[in-house]
């Protein structure tokens, strides 16, 4: 078919003229189609990195994948490591530059996502990377020693007391991470948090 045929499907079908259609449909798979190769990606990055799938998030990160992507909530992919205790993601996204104190919505970072979830290899790896050891998260004011002191968490807490974590913070209401533990009955960080 000529060029000149093509033009000839000019003509009305369903009151739109058919040599628009062409136009409509590669602006379309330009617009939409052509990103989004890059935006699967990314997504499937944040899967990866929540899931701890290290194969994936090598193969994902050798795609020139944004390491710092975000979700709809801002979590990053090292977010979703730590939180899940992927010691071996954690490491494969640091090193291929995540930022390590980026923080969501609330205000939370990778640290105090791995400390609440007592993952204390993560916390320290974290706190190798430079994360900040007294960061405070927007919702309660809570920082990851006040998380690991509430939540009974005694490793997190001493590899955070070890990186100089401030035990004389409190939260929006007031409270240090020694009325949390001893509030819930963590005698044990009770004791190290004791003067």
């Amino acid at each position: 078919m000529t060029m000149g045929a093509c033009s000839d499907l000019g003509s009305r079908v369903g009151g739109v003229y058919m040599r628009l259609v062409p136009v409509f449909l590669l602006a379309w798979l330009f617009l939409v189609g052509c990103s989004e190769p890059e935006e699967v990606r990314e997504s499937a990055l944040l899967g990866a990195a929540e899931q701890g799938d290290v194969p994936r998030i090598q193969s994902l990160l050798g795609a020139n994948t944004d390491v710092n992507v975000r979700d709809i909530c801002l979590f990053t992919p090292l977010m979703k490591a730590a939180a899940s205790g992927s010691q071996e993601s954690v490491e494969l996204l640091l090193a291929a530059g995540a930022e390590v104190n980026a923080a969501d919505k609330g205000g939370y970072s990778a640290l105090l996502l791995a400390a609440s979830n007592n993952h204390a290899a993560v916390v320290r790896r974290l706190l190798e990377a430079g994360a900040f050891v007294d960061q405070q998260e927007a919702t309660q004011g809570y920082t990851a020693l006040i998380w690991a002191a509430s939540l009974g968490h005694a490793a997190v807490v001493d590899v955070l007391l070890e990186h100089g974590a401030d035990p004389a913070l409190r939260d929006l209401e007031g409270r240090d991470a020694l009325q949390h533990a001893r509030a819930n009955g963590h005698e044990g960080i009770v004791a190290r948090l004791s003067p």
